[in-house]
């Protein structure tokens, strides 16, 4: 760990820039051990919504192991009322940070007008951000696109609305809602956001290989580094560490803490869901 935190998230230090981006289907508590066991410098949770408030079978959303800490719980919804009960009930099982999600562009999400459909209501925001800050002890943080398309590209505004209510971080996928994770992020839009706020801000989007995380801190000028897809079968990009530069011997024991973690976590099923990182750990090995 480094001696000297990378920046804050209001009175948490962050021992390190680079950290894993919460992915739906991904991020579950397994894969965020193996990778802060690899250098990424805190956790996200999976989306957790109002169905950890009425079933008791979605509480497995909040389980975490302490050594996945700092850790934030990535809430998602629109209603304000229901948002506190699940910041509340998140905030009682052990959350270091509440962070609210506006940047999600999944079709089953957004019609329920939840994540990205954020954006397009500024105000909603405002006081989404503004009641959860006041009602909390710990930290609240959010992660938003550039916009819901090219036409509405409102992260300036977004964002500033974000810092004046009190959230303490704010992460940046630097594309839009209708581009979904094609094209090419802008990251030019995350350097304009980071010189107008006095909060971190974390930058998103294609980060593919270690050199990569490098370069869009310089360009940017942002705190940290998200990275999301890049990571899934290579948790070493955390230590700026391609693929290549792993050895088989390495890749093997990673791979076989992994899958110990899922069946820790999952019972004997873990052996079915550690299939797709399966494919990835050995993707090209023959």
């Amino acid at each position: 760990m480094k001696s000297k935190p990378s920046f804050h998230i209001g009175k948490v230090p962050i021992y390190g820039d680079t950290i894993i981006a919460p992915m739906s289907g991904y991020t579950d508590s397994p894969f965020r051990r193996i990778c802060r066991d690899n250098g990424s410098a805190m956790s996200y949770t999976g989306l957790i919504s109002e169905g950890v408030i009425r079933h008791a079978e979605c509480e497995r959303d909040l389980m975490f192991f302490p050594e996945e800490r700092p850790i934030a719980f990535n809430i998602i919804g629109r209603d304000i009322d229901v948002l506190e009960q699940v910041s509340r009930k998140s905030e009682e099982a052990g959350a270091d940070f509440i962070d609210v999600n506006m940047g999600c562009p999944s079709k089953k999400v957004v019609l329920k007008n939840q994540g990205a459909y954020l954006l397009k209501h500024p105000q909603l925001i405002a006081k989404i951000i503004k009641r959860l800050t006041s009602i909390l002890s710990i930290p609240v943080t959010a992660k938003i696109r550039l916009g819901w398309d090219n036409k509405t590209r409102n992260y300036l505004e977004v964002a500033k609305i974000v810092e004046d209510n009190g959230a303490t971080m704010l992460a940046v996928h630097a594309r839009t809602k209708d581009q979904g994770y094609t094209g090419v992020a802008d990251w030019d839009a995350i350097g304009e956001i980071k010189q107008i706020l006095r909060i971190p801000v974390l930058g998103n989007g294609d980060i593919k290989r270690a050199e990569d995380i490098d370069r869009m801190k310089k360009h940017t000028g942002c705190d940290g580094v998200l990275v999301g897809r890049a990571a899934i079968g290579n948790p070493w990009i955390f230590h700026r560490r391609n693929r290549e530069e792993v050895s088989a011997e390495e890749m093997f024991e990673t791979a076989k803490r992994h899958l110990n973690y899922m069946i820790e976590f999952y019972g004997p099923y873990g052996l079915v869901l550690f299939r797709k990182h399966a494919v990835a750990y050995f993707k090209n090995t023959p």
